[in-house]
């Protein structure tokens, strides 16, 4: 949603702050602002880009200072105005010189501001983050982390917010509920931000907030404690990733980094965990709960956007590789639905950031009923993995591109891995097992060569990249797939794509094809391919240009498509996993043709931490 750094330290703090700044760039770049003590706050806030804010800095000579808080925003509350960009601060003619960054939504921000109005507080922007300002300083008396715990109890909503004050130069308080939050622990600094990839860069060690839970920090120490006063400890451990994994290289996009950086990306997924000869798969973060797994009657996977397509793909893989009724699920009406969470119920919440504040709002929502709660996630010690009974991290490194690649691919692969573990333990031989996880080691070279086929891709692409209107369309497993294909191409491209299922199209969507209009079929060799082809000699027949995914050796597939993208062979359960790269690629390809923004399409962050 939003982009959180604060620092505090012997550094000057604004290089600091805005090569953070611009690390979590992907979360949030309609405004930024930072906030430094020197003597006294000084406070810069630019709309756009987090180089707009650079700029504006630099012709102000600069902001000195060792302590510091940095914000890029995403808007929730309040149109994209500077008035609106954080730091908020208390009231100027009264206050004590509070600065608030704020990542979240106060709910009962109209509560608050009509209470501190009426105590003569004077508002400046549209925000419900300057209500946070207004309230420290309402209850401020001399003690910057009290005066915090204090307005947060009576704060209803999400938040990571990090204060300064004037009247404490020396001290940075930070806290946490809903939203992310990390503190880096270094020599004599500590780095804080929504995520790892602004912390790596300076430190190792960090810790996350749990909810519910204050950081004061100093140049010497931290102190953490609930916003009750409750002294805790919080664990300090290892970050997952080095900087070098955040770093371009010689690719334009991350999204292009990612899309590449499949292959290694999914052997990182299997090491360890896979012993294709023997039959075994080891996923030791849910070995306690096997047995409960094997004897389970009902699987649901929740997610939003690209990982609710993943859920679907798993939902096929636990019907047919463990032979559980399995459902997928929209995060966001899971627990609006009343929904029936019975004995022997298994829910498994898929998200790559850990974060996603519907996706955590259901697994609460199906802990409170009673079912075991498992989690597929990349981020550690992210809040979905600290809510789950136990769970399975992709191990796909970080992903920066707001458009999700290698962590559907890693959700995918980690999906048929869990069905596979399972089932091994209800119906499924050692040797089925064995000869399927040879087939998911192999799945990373065939991604290779679909990547390696760009150029080609490139091409098809520039024949219809001015058309406004695509179909995407798949049957059964690569249904999913055309789903995912289609959200691809218009998040980033702003090309109006759907997906359907090919079997729908002539229950009405039919009717959209027009001369020319692209549809992409997934149409490689499996069960259903007679049908597709059906599918695809329906739409040419009425105008279509039909763009067909289809399997190395399949001569007949293009005498009905007029251009063919050709990938590996692979059982028609892992299919999911190769067919959706040349997707992808297309979909990067369509959005530099048009001259967008690859990595930071309009309107869109990469982790939606409020719902």
């Amino acid at each position: 949603m939003c982009g959180i750094v604060a620092y505090i330290g012997r550094k000057q703090a604004i290089p600091v702050l805005l090569e953070g700044l611009k690390r979590l760039e992907y979360r949030g770049y309609d405004s930024a602002g930072v906030g430094v003590m020197d003597g006294g706050l000084k406070v810069a806030r630019a709309v756009g880009r987090v180089r707009v804010l650079e700029e504006k800095i630099d012709e102000t000579g600069g902001l000195p200072g060792t302590l510091g808080i940095a914000h890029t925003r995403w808007a929730t509350h309040g149109g994209v105005t500077e008035a609106n960009a954080h730091p908020h601060r208390d009231d100027r003619g009264k206050g004590h010189g509070i600065a608030v960054i704020h990542n979240g939504i106060i709910e009962n921000y109209a509560v608050l501001k009509k209470y501190l109005e009426e105590n003569g507080h004077t508002f400046t922007s549209e925000t419900d983050t300057e209500v946070l300002a207004h309230l420290i300083g309402e209850l401020y008396r001399g003690d910057l982390e009290k005066a915090v715990q204090a307005a947060l109890r009576e704060v209803t909503g999400a938040y990571a917010i990090a204060v300064i004050c004037e009247k404490e130069p020396d001290t940075l308080v930070v806290a946490r509920k809903g939203s992310p939050l990390m503190v880096g622990v270094g020599n004599g600094e500590y780095v804080v931000a929504s995520d790892s990839s602004a912390i790596v860069a300076h430190t190792t060690q960090a810790f996350t907030l749990a909810d519910y839970t204050v950081a004061k920090l100093t140049r010497e120490s931290f102190r953490t404690s609930t916003i009750d006063d409750v002294e805790i400890t919080p664990e300090v451990r290892e970050l997952e990733f080095e900087l070098a994994e955040l770093d371009l290289g010689n690719f334009d996009h991350y999204m292009l980094k990612e899309i590449h950086e499949q292959p290694r990306a999914l052997r990182m997924c299997l090491q360890g965990r896979i012993d294709v000869r023997g039959g075994e798969i080891v996923l030791g973060g849910i070995a306690q709960h096997a047995r409960t797994l094997a004897n389970t009657k009902r699987i649901v996977l929740v997610g939003q956007g690209t990982a609710l397509h993943a859920c679907m793909v798993g939902r096929y893989l636990m019907e047919d590789m463990a032979k559980i009724a399995a459902e997928a699920d929209f995060a966001s009406e899971f627990r609006y639905r009343n929904p029936i969470v019975d004995f022997g119920t298994t829910i498994i919440a898929v998200s790559q950031s850990g974060e996603t504040a519907d996706t955590l709002a259901a697994l609460q929502e199906a802990k409170q009923r009673g079912a075991l709660v498992l989690g597929i996630v990349n981020a550690v010690g992210s809040s979905i993995a600290r809510e789950t009974d136990a769970g399975i991290y992709l191990r796909v490194g970080p992903e920066i591109g707001v458009a999700s690649t290698k962590a559907f691919t890693g959700q995918v692969m980690t999906a048929a891995m869990l069905a596979l573990f399972i089932g091994r333990r209800r119906y499924l031989s050692q040797e089925y097992v064995g000869k399927m996880l040879g087939e998911l080691a192999a799945i990373p070279d065939k991604i290779q060569r679909v990547v390696d086929a760009s150029d080609t891709i490139r091409s098809i692409v520039a024949k219809h990249v001015e058309r406004e209107n695509w179909l995407f369309l798949g049957r059964g497993i690569n249904y999913p797939v055309a789903l995912e294909g289609a959200l691809k191409l218009k998040e980033i491209s702003y090309i109006h794509a759907e997906g359907m299922p090919a079997a729908e199209m002539k229950h009405g969507p039919i009717a959209l094809i027009d001369s020319g209009m692209p549809a992409v079929f997934i149409a490689t060799r499996n069960s259903q391919y007679e049908k597709v082809l059906s599918n695809i000699a329906e739409v040419r027949s009425r105008g279509g240009h039909i763009i067909a995914v289809a399997t190395e050796g399949d001569g007949h597939i293009g005498t009905v498509a007029q251009d063919v993208i050709y990938v590996p062979d692979a059982p028609e359960q892992l299919q999911p996993m190769v067919n959706v790269v040349p997707l992808q690629v297309l979909a990067y390809h369509a959005a530099v043709m048009r001259g967008k923004d690859v990595d930071k399409p309009r309107n869109l962050a990469k982790s939606v931490t409020v719902e």
